[in-house]
């Protein structure tokens, strides 16, 4: 009989001991053993603001004071109301509704139910039933976002309850791109691809393109070839499919831009936004959609075939709408878009002065503040490390005895192997925080690295 567990909390880890964060202020993190850890990212790419920002959190007690709760089945809300025109006046194209939820995979299964209804108020739900993804995707956790998303290693403990996939590549700019190929040629070859998959289903039986606008932890912070977008857009149009952006990460601020798809001149059919949407402060994801579909889902069945109990709920929005206007009224989005690039610059110079990390980094990319570091064994050939050294975990661990927080991941070079470590700093950093977070950083890679290649099998070595 095994002992008794130390916690109740059914944690992700069942056989890792965590420290028990008790306070945060500003861009740090304290555990019961009063250790600060400086929080390079966000989480996951959520704590747009840093902790505990006292506009905001002002905003939440005074709304919590004044209207905690009220379903949507009987009442809209001011709070709900203000942040949808907030949101909606802002976005590209006609992305004129937004329907609130609790996170990224609640506002991607939104998105992938409203395309399915917009084709059913058209008389075509019998025949329209793909939704093309790209491999090495990651749309959420719950069943119906794992079906359609293509993280290897989150689908395969469920894959004999997940449906049929229909994918093609992603745009990897790192291992996808041909030698001597421009980033224009790559996004058109991509732009074939998925052409020559809508005709080989049937363009009458495809409901959508969806893809993330810049990939998040299971590729690694890798930005669109030029080009890229425009071309996708291009074919869904000449096809008559919908395309969703996935913008969970990447969206509400971090590449810059409050809607990422801006920089590439684009706008979606639908759009899901979380993570830094709330800052952290609450959970809240959104799904936006055009004026195209919801006309023809009030002028079809009149009612939205979707929803949950805590969809619009005027704590989470008023938290959100505080974020939102902090980012702009503090004049962020072009800090986050300078702090990027000098972000980058001293990752890039960083790494070319200590040997061990030039032979071993691979990549340094991103955009804005959405930033990533791929470790490979071998550079010349971008072989990546054997997926048993797990050296991911060892930067993690190595980073958080440092009290740096980074965000590592594995599988983004075939699905199972591959180690690349996510970066997403506060928008509010300072210059002092950007060159800690760049050495620290650097320092626990070397260390993860020694650690891995003194295990390297005599066959690597």
């Amino acid at each position: 009989m095994s002992e008794p567990p130390s916690s109740a909390v059914l944690q992700r880890n069942l056989r890792h001991a965590y420290p028990c964060a008790v306070a945060a202020s500003g861009h740090h993190i304290v555990d019961s053993e009063q250790r600060r850890y400086f929080d390079a990212s966000g989480g996951a790419a959520i704590s747009c603001l840093g902790h505990g920002d006292g506009e905001v959190v002002k905003a939440l007690c005074e709304q919590a004071g004044r209207l905690d709760f009220a379903h949507t089945a009987f009442f809209t809300n001011t709070a709900a109301e203000e942040l949808a025109s907030y949101l909606c006046s802002r976005a590209p194209g006609d992305l004129s509704y937004a329907y609130f939820c609790c996170g990224g995979s609640e506002a991607m299964e939104a998105a992938f139910k409203i395309a399915h209804q917009y084709w059913q108020e058209r008389g075509e739900g019998k025949t329209r039933r793909w939704i093309i993804t790209r491999r090495q995707s990651y749309h959420g956790n719950t069943l119906g976002t794992l079906s359609l998303g293509n993280n290897p290693q989150r689908r395969l403990p469920y894959a004999a309850i997940l449906l049929e996939q229909a994918t093609v590549s992603a745009c990897d700019l790192y291992r996808g791109l041909e030698a001597g190929e421009s980033e224009e040629a790559y996004a058109d070859r991509l732009a074939v691809e998925l052409e020559q998959k809508i005709e080989a289903l049937g363009s009458k039986s495809v409901v959508a393109f969806a893809a993330e606008t810049v990939s998040g932890s299971t590729l690694g912070a890798m930005p669109p070839a030029h080009g890229y977008w425009r071309r996708m857009r291009e074919v869904c149009d000449r096809h008559g499919i919908l395309l969703i952006l996935d913008e969970v990460m990447c969206g509400s601020g971090r590449t810059g831009y409050r809607f990422a798809c801006e920089e590439d001149g684009i706008a979606p059919d639908l759009l899901a936004m979380s993570k830094g949407l709330g800052g952290g402060l609450q959970p809240i994801g959104v799904t936006l959609a055009s004026e195209r579909i919801v006309s023809r889902l009030r002028e079809g069945s009149g009612i939205l075939r979707h929803g949950h109990s805590f969809m619009g709920h005027p704590i989470v929005c008023a938290t959100a709408l505080a974020v939102q206007r902090a980012i702009d009224e503090r004049g962020l989005l072009a800090k986050v878009r300078n702090d990027g690039k000098a972000l980058q610059e001293k990752l890039t110079t960083e790494v070319t002065r200590r040997p061990l990390l030039s032979r071993h980094v691979g990549d340094v990319r991103g955009r804005g503040l959405l930033r990533a570091v791929e470790l490979v064994f071998d550079k010349s050939s971008k072989q990546p490390f054997p997926a048993a050294l797990k050296v991911y975990r060892r930067v993690r661990d190595c980073a958080m005895a440092r009290g740096l927080i980074c965000y590592p991941s594995s599988g983004n070079a075939d699905g199972a192997s591959g180690d690349h470590v996510l970066l997403a700093p506060p928008f509010t950093l300072s210059e002092e925080e950007l060159i800690f977070l760049t050495r620290t950083l650097c320092d626990a890679l070397e260390d993860a690295l020694k650690d891995a290649l003194h295990e390297c099998s005599d066959e690597l070595a």
